[in-house]
């Protein structure tokens, strides 16, 4: 089974930081774009950060200069540090990745898998 865990979140101050985590784990033959979400009550899951295989990231407009998404390809683990946090940043942020899996080295399918999601709270 493949799972994305997702780790790090909490209530902060505005102004302050938080660094977030998402391990893929499972029969993982290898991992392609990984990306974070965030959904804040009452609105549509957004966008926030995507970085490819490669390490080429975008950020959405709103997080663009405090947001900054990396990854370990060895540890299958995307991050997200999160500084100048604002009230508006709070949500629950999501990992999602597109995963090819495999099986005694065959591979089995490729597609998107999400993590549950870790709460962020910002706010005095």
């Amino acid at each position: 089974q493949v799972q994305l865990v997702e780790s790090g979140g909490g209530l902060v101050q505005p102004g302050g930081s938080l660094r977030l985590s998402c391990v893929a784990s499972g029969n993982i033959f290898s991992i392609n774009n990984m990306d974070w979400y965030r959904q804040a009550p009452g609105k549509e899951r957004e966008l926030v950060a995507h970085i490819t295989s490669g390490g080429i990231t975008n950020y959405a407009d709103s997080v663009k200069g405090r947001f900054t998404i990396s990854r370990d390809n060895a540890k299958n683990t995307v991050y997200l540090q999160m500084n100048s946090l604002k009230p508006e940043d709070t949500a629950v942020y999501y990992c999602n990745a597109e995963l090819i899996t495999q099986r005694m080295g065959i591979i089995l399918d490729s597609r998107d898998y999400w993590g549950k999601g870790t709460l962020v709270t910002v706010s005095s």
